[in-house]
């Protein structure tokens, strides 16, 4: 069975303890931390309690997929300073990698890369560098300008070109691509070679795609368990940080399990 976990999104300002807790009685193994300076990872954190969280994190089995951070590489920000200290905080951490965001400001994109994607390039070859030395990956969750698997896969396949083997890979979110017009299996063509694991959520087209209690939307879940590779981590991105309308993440994570399994 795949790995079943969550992003710390869902339930912002929780302790580790209380993180760890949720993982256990929910059944995951897997978890996303969110990182920011309200939360109980950030990249101030000092070199002791990046260990003790390792440890405490190792001791409870929990496999950390990714440190969840805001660096828009398609950006017009310098973010070259904070991807790199947010890659070494995933190291410490034993992450797989750091999540980042596209964030290009040209949301249409066009059929030749953009300035924006053209400074992606030039962030990701040191950055990417630096991930190989830590041994962690680089994450471009699927997003904001970059949500359709066709514009993503476009951008990766640029990366390929400039740097040849490489950390960067892929957050397949599912309700993001569904959102932007594809169907799984055209965007898992699109994002095989790339895809490191897949978030899911319910969401309803007929409110312009608003999260949801999951198994009440309309997201094809049966379409993405038909194509969805057994290896990938599944976890629930529940956004209740930004919808706090929503339901607990306590009530969220088995109504997702128990969606997931009867689309099987």
């Amino acid at each position: 069975m795949a790995m079943r976990a969550f992003s710390t999104l869902g339930c912002s300002g929780a302790t580790l303890p209380e993180v760890i807790s949720l993982a256990t009685e929910s059944g995951c193994t897997g978890v996303e931390l969110r990182s920011a300076i309200d939360e109980v990872v950030h990249t101030e954190l000092d070199d002791d309690h990046r260990a003790a969280m390792r440890s405490e994190l190792a001791a409870a089995g929990l496999h950390v997929l990714c440190v969840a951070s805001y660096v828009r590489i398609c950006g017009q920000e310098d973010v070259d300073d904070d991807l790199a200290a947010h890659l070494r905080l995933a190291a410490a951490l034993g992450a797989d990698g750091v999540r980042v965001f596209p964030g290009d400001p040209d949301r249409d994109g066009a059929a030749e890369l953009t300035a924006g994607e053209l400074a992606a390039l030039d962030r990701l070859e040191p950055a990417a560098a630096l991930a190989q030395e830590l041994g962690v990956s680089i994450f471009v969750e699927l997003h904001d300008s970059h949500s359709a698997g066709a514009r993503l896969a476009r951008l990766l396949r640029a990366v390929d070109d400039r740097l040849g083997d490489h950390p960067v890979r892929v957050i397949w979110d599912a309700a993001h691509s569904w959102r932007a017009g594809e169907t799984p299996a055209e965007t898992i063509e699109l994002l095989r070679p790339w895809i490191a694991y897949v978030q899911v959520k319910d969401t309803d087209s007929r409110q312009e795609y608003r999260p949801v209690f999951p198994g009440t939307g309309d997201y094809p879940m049966a379409d993405l368990m038909a194509v969805i590779d057994p290896a990938w981590a599944q976890s629930l991105e529940w956004e209740r940080k930004w919808h706090p309308d929503l339901p607990p993440l306590a009530e969220a994570l088995p109504a997702t399990w128990q969606w997931i399994d009867e689309s099987q």
